[in-house]
């Protein structure tokens, strides 16, 4: 994944994210949402098969840059819980 920096001032910041679609940014999207600091986080994705997305953030208090570190860091977490639980059910499955 390259991250290209297309925009950036006090309290916004605009990337485009190589190699990714809907599926991460959406994902990406919603963590950011959840924080009080965010007043916008969105993306664009022209065309799925031919374009690389193109990620907003507007902070209310505080750099976005930041906002987008804890955001990716929160995912890795959920993701770790997801595949912890995945693994544990697959365990339980099997064992019937």
């Amino acid at each position: 994944m390259k991250l290209k920096v297309l925009k950036k001032t006090g309290n916004e910041i605009k990337i485009e994210i190589e190699g990714e679609g809907h599926s991460f940014c959406n994902a990406l999207q919603k963590v950011l949402l959840e924080e009080e600091v965010i007043d916008i986080a969105g993306y664009n994705l022209p065309h799925p098969l031919t374009a690389n997305p193109v990620v907003f953030v507007r902070t209310l208090k505080g750099r976005p840059e930041t906002a987008l570190r804890n955001a990716a860091e929160k995912l890795q977490k959920k993701n770790k819980q997801f595949n912890e639980a995945f693994e544990k059910a697959l365990k339980e499955w099997q064992q019937k």
